[in-house]
């Protein structure tokens, strides 16, 4: 199995060729701040996009075989922000499925509004 080394912290990961054809690893994963689309660590993400307050779209680098893939995620709470929820995108008329090459995020507060996080987190598994 080729690897990717990451930083000097000597950690490495299968490389994206081993990653899009193992079933059951992380095909890729994010963790950025919304409020800027600054990514902070990631694998197989190219770049995170700002569409408007609480919708991110997440880019791969390296496209899915299809769009059944699965998501986990998470986002810290900014305070006195409330926020409570984190989605992905829908077949309704505020967003898009995800496709082979991006999924868009959704993070809302307890009112049901959209707002950014200052740290989102996001695996994507096929």
């Amino acid at each position: 199995m080729a690897t990717t080394s990451i930083g000097s912290s000597g950690v490495t990961f299968p490389d994206a060729t081993t990653l899009a054809t193992s079933a059951g690893s992380a095909k890729a994963w994010v963790s950025y701040n919304a409020t800027t689309s600054t990514i902070l660590a990631s694998y197989n993400v190219s770049s995170v996009t700002l569409n408007s307050a609480g919708k991110q779209t997440v880019n791969f680098t390296t496209a899915f075989s299809d769009a059944n893939y699965c998501i986990a995620g998470s986002q810290a709470v900014n305070s006195g922000s409330g926020q409570t929820g984190i989605g992905i995108g829908d077949t309704g008329t505020s967003g898009t499925n995800p496709t082979t090459t991006a999924c868009q995020i959704y993070t809302a507060n307890v009112g049901g509004a959209y707002t950014n996080s200052t740290r989102m987190s996001a695996a994507f598994y096929r």
